[in-house]
């Protein structure tokens, strides 16, 4: 798969390490509104090809499809930009908060034969397969409750997560994850509620969800840009309980199985780069090697349930 990167922002450097590590996919383009951005940005990563536009390298018949790692607020423009090209696409998370936008960029990607993929890295990881693994072969007895945590300190109000024009704020930039594993063991909720702390440049600082789902599953998650940085995602069943201190971006991974009376269970997971499973993911499904990990069910129930959280939690504290 030779990949395109739609702007030079600092996760493409996640993504380029992750190629680095795999003979599946070469990172041969790199664009910014910018010439001299992208030249430089080129000739500092080792990539052939640099744009001074992101129309230019969706016309790059070289490029067979597109990392889009611009702010929230753009990427259902120009993925539909990309489809349009003819270009597979793997858009950074969240793909966007409206369903509708969702939805029309799938029916988009399908009428094109394109594979779009959102890039919920950690979804790939091992430690992720192992925990939904536990679940579905009973390893806690009936699951009751998931619980999940992801924070961290956001000190500078320009950068583009704290923009609300650009679909900036806790929810969409870390709560995303809370919701994403939460959805992962337990499914798709029936309900979501939330309520938000809004910060001076408008978008939510804090932000807490409880979400329904069936069979009295109940799922609450806090995240925030306020506060030290947490991580932690918590699978509550009947007979045991499953502790991932480091669910989301897995540094050092590895799982606890808590059971009453007995020593802690440490599953031990072998490190892995995210990015580079979830390339190879991507290349494998463009080839029709195999099915793709993460497709259209699992974008729009993304943005159907941060939608409902945001319409939920319409009544705001606001930070002074």
């Amino acid at each position: 798969m030779r990949i395109g990167l739609l702007s030079t922002a600092n996760i493409n450097r996640a993504i380029l390490a992750g190629a680095a590590k795999t003979d599946r996919v070469d990172v041969v383009a790199v664009a910014s509104r910018d010439a001299g951005r992208a030249e430089a940005y080129a000739a500092e990563h080792g990539i052939a090809t640099a744009h001074g536009s992101y129309e230019a390298l969706l016309a790059d018949p070289d490029v067979d499809a597109v990392y889009i790692s611009l702010p929230n607020g753009m990427h259902h423009e120009w993925t539909m930009r990309a489809l349009a090209a003819g270009k597979h696409v793997l858009c950074e998370k969240p793909y966007t908060r409206h369903p509708g936008e969702a939805e029309e960029a799938f029916d988009a990607a399908d009428a094109a034969g394109l594979v779009l993929a959102e890039a919920f890295m950690y979804r790939h990881h091992p430690q992720t397969a192992t925990v939904a693994r536990l679940v579905a072969d009973g390893a806690i007895g009936r699951l009751c409750a998931v619980k999940a945590t992801f924070t961290f300190p956001l000190h500078d109000l320009s950068d583009v997560r704290a923009l609300p024009e650009l679909d900036g704020g806790a929810l969409m930039d870390v709560g995303c994850y809370c919701i994403s594993g939460l959805r992962l063991v337990a499914g798709e909720p029936e309900r979501a509620r939330g309520e938000q702390v809004v910060g001076p440049s408008g978008v939510d600082v804090v932000f807490t969800g409880a979400l329904a789902f069936a069979d009295g599953v109940v799922g609450h998650f806090d995240c925030g840009f306020i506060v030290p940085r947490r991580a932690m995602l918590e699978v509550v069943g009947e007979e045991a309980t499953i502790l991932v201190p480091d669910p989301f971006t897995p540094r050092i991974p590895g799982i606890e199985v808590l059971r009453p009376g007995d020593e802690p269970e440490k599953i031990a997971i072998e490190p892995t780069n995210s990015y580079r499973l979830e390339l190879e993911n991507v290349s494998a499904a463009i080839r029709g090697e195999a099915p793709l990990l993460l497709g259209r069910e699992d974008a729009i129930s993304q943005a159907r349930t941060i939608d409902e959280l945001y319409r939920s939690a319409d009544a705001p504290f606001l930070l002074g």
